[in-house]
C-alpha cells in the first residue's frame, strides 16, 4: 500500500461549532458569518493517526497532572526527528520549551531588546511578528525579502538588536539555501545582532528543496531557533513548542523567565504526548500530508494560469498558504501599470466576501497589497470551491 493510500484528506471534517477560529471566527475578522475560510494557518485535516493513538492512551491514563519536559522521552524524540528529517545532529542541553512560537519570541524579545531598540524582519511579514515586536513598544524595520544590501544596512543601525528569521519564510513559502543562511548568520554576527529564527514551517518543505535548521548556522554568535509540531501536524490547540538557545546564560535566564515570571513550569502534557508521537512515529503521515497539499497548490497553479496566463503563478517552496500575487492583473500596489486598469484591495474582498462568500486572506495583513494568502491545506475539494470563487472574483473586479 502506497504512503498516501494509508490516510484519508479527501473527507470533509466539518468543523463549525467546534470553536474554531477559522470557521467559527470567521466574522471576527471579515465581518460576515458563513464564509468558506481559507485563512488562518491551520489545516483542516485530522492530525496523523499515530498522534491521536498517543493522545488517547495518555486520556486513559486518567491522571493529568503536572508535567515536565525535561526527560529523555521528549529530548530523544526530538533528536531523532531532526536526525531522520534534516540529518542534523542536536544538542538536547540547549533545548528550551514555551506554550507557543510567539511567546518564546516574546520572551527573547525581552531579553535582547529595550524599549525603541530595532528589530529587522523580512517583508512581507507575518503578522504575528508585527504585533510582538510593536506591542513590545520596540521598533519594527522591514527588509525585502532577498535584498542581502538592504538587510545588512539595517542590521548596521546602532540600535538594531534582533534579526527575527522566518525559515521557512510566512506567508511567501521561500526555503532558505545554506549559502543564504551563512550569510545573514555572518551579517549579524558582524554587527552584533541575535537571530531569531522561526522554524516552525520547517517540517512541510516540498520535494526539491531542503530546510537548513539554524542549529548548523548560529556557532558562537547570539541565536535561539523557535518551532513547534503543532503546525506541521496540525495540533496548535494543543499549545506547545519548544527551541534551542546557543548561549547557555541566555538559556539559563530564558528558563527562569518561563519558570517564574511567566509561572509556566509545568507544560501541557497533551502537547508533550503529541510532540512525541509525530516525532518519533508520523513521518509517513506528515509525507502524505505534504504531498497530498502539494497536489492541492498544483491544481490552483493550473486553474490560475489557465485563467489569467500573466500571473505565471507558481506554488510555494514550502507549507500549504498559496502566496499568490494580483499585481499583474491591477490589483492593489502597481495597479495601473502597464495600461492595466487598477481595482484596490478592498474592491476584491468585497466581492470575494459578498458575492463569492469566501474568506481569503488579503496581503495588506502582511504589508503587502495586491497579494492573497489562501489556504489549501484541506480537502481537494474545498480548494477547487476556492479557486474557482478566486477566479470568478477578480475576473468580476478587472
Amino acid at each position: 500500500m502506497s504512503t498516501s493510500a494509508r490516510y484519508d484528506f479527501d473527507t470533509v471534517i466539518d468543523r463549525r461549532g467546534t470553536w474554531c477560529v477559522q470557521w467559527d471566527g470567521v466574522a471576527d475578522r471579515f465581518g460576515v458569518d458563513g464564509l468558506l475560510p481559507f485563512t488562518i494557518s491551520d489545516m483542516d485535516f485530522a492530525t496523523a493517526p499515530e498522534v491521536l493513538t498517543a493522545l488517547r492512551a495518555r486520556l486513559d491514563h486518567g491522571v493529568l497532572g503536572y508535567t515536565t519536559w525535561q526527560q529523555d522521552d521528549f529530548r530523544s524524540a526530538v533528536a531523532h526527528w531532526y536526525a531522520t528529517r534534516y540529518g542534523t545532529e542536536v544538542d538536547t542541553g540547549r533545548l528550551v520549551y514555551g506554550p507557543s512560537v510567539l511567546s518564546q519570541l516574546s520572551q527573547l524579545l525581552q531579553m535582547w531588546t529595550a524599549e525603541g531598540d530595532g528589530v529587522v524582519v523580512h517583508t512581507p511579514t507575518y503578522d504575528g511578528f508585527r504585533k510582538a515586536v510593536t506591542g513590545l513598544g520596540r521598533e519594527l524595520r522591514g527588509v525585502p525579502l532577498g535584498d542581502t544590501e538592504a538587510l545588512e544596512r539595517e542590521l548596521a543601525r546602532a540600535d538594531a538588536k534582533v534579526f527575527v528569521l522566518c525559515s521557512p519564510h510566512n506567508p511567501t513559502g521561500r526555503v532558505w539555501t545554506e549559502d543564504e543562511l551563512r550569510e545573514m548568520g555572518a551579517l549579524a554576527r558582524r554587527h552584533g545582532v541575535a537571530v531569531i529564527s522561526d522554524e516552525i514551517h520547517a517540517d512541510f518543505v516540498h520535494d526539491g528543496y531542503r530546510h537548513v535548521p539554524w542549529t548548523r548556522i548560529g556557532g558562537d554568535g547570539r541565536w535561539a531557533v523557535i518551532t513547534s509540531g503543532s503546525k506541521a501536524f496540525n495540533f496548535p490547540a494543543l499549545t506547545g513548542s519548544y527551541g534551542f538557545i546557543g548561549d547557555p546564560a541566555d538559556r539559563a535566564e530564558f528558563l527562569r523567565r518561563m519558570e517564574t515570571a511567566e509561572g509556566l513550569a509545568s507544560p501541557a502534557v497533551l502537547s508533550l504526548t503529541a510532540h512525541i508521537a509525530a516525532y518519533r512515529d508520523g513521518a509517513a503521515w506528515l509525507d502524505a500530508a505534504r504531498s497530498y497539499v502539494a497536489g492541492n497548490l498544483a491544481l490552483i497553479a493550473e486553474r490560475l494560469n489557465g485563467a489569467f496566463p500573466e500571473l505565471a503563478w507558481q506554488p510555494p517552496q514550502a507549507g500549504y498558504l498559496a502566496w499568490i500575487d494580483l499585481r499583474p492583473l491591477g490589483v492593489g500596489a502597481g495597479a495601473g501599470a502597464d495600461g492595466v486598469a487598477g481595482v484596490d484591495d478592498e474592491a476584491l474582498q468585497r466581492v470575494l466576501i459578498e458575492r463569492e462568500k469566501v474568506a481569503i486572506m488579503p496581503g495588506a495583513v502582511y504589508g503587502a497589497p495586491g497579494f492573497l494568502r489562501l489556504n489549501a491545506g484541506c480537502p481537494r475539494s474545498k480548494v477547487v470551491a476556492g479557486v474557482e470563487a478566486l477566479v470568478r472574483g477578480v475576473g468580476g473586479v478587472r
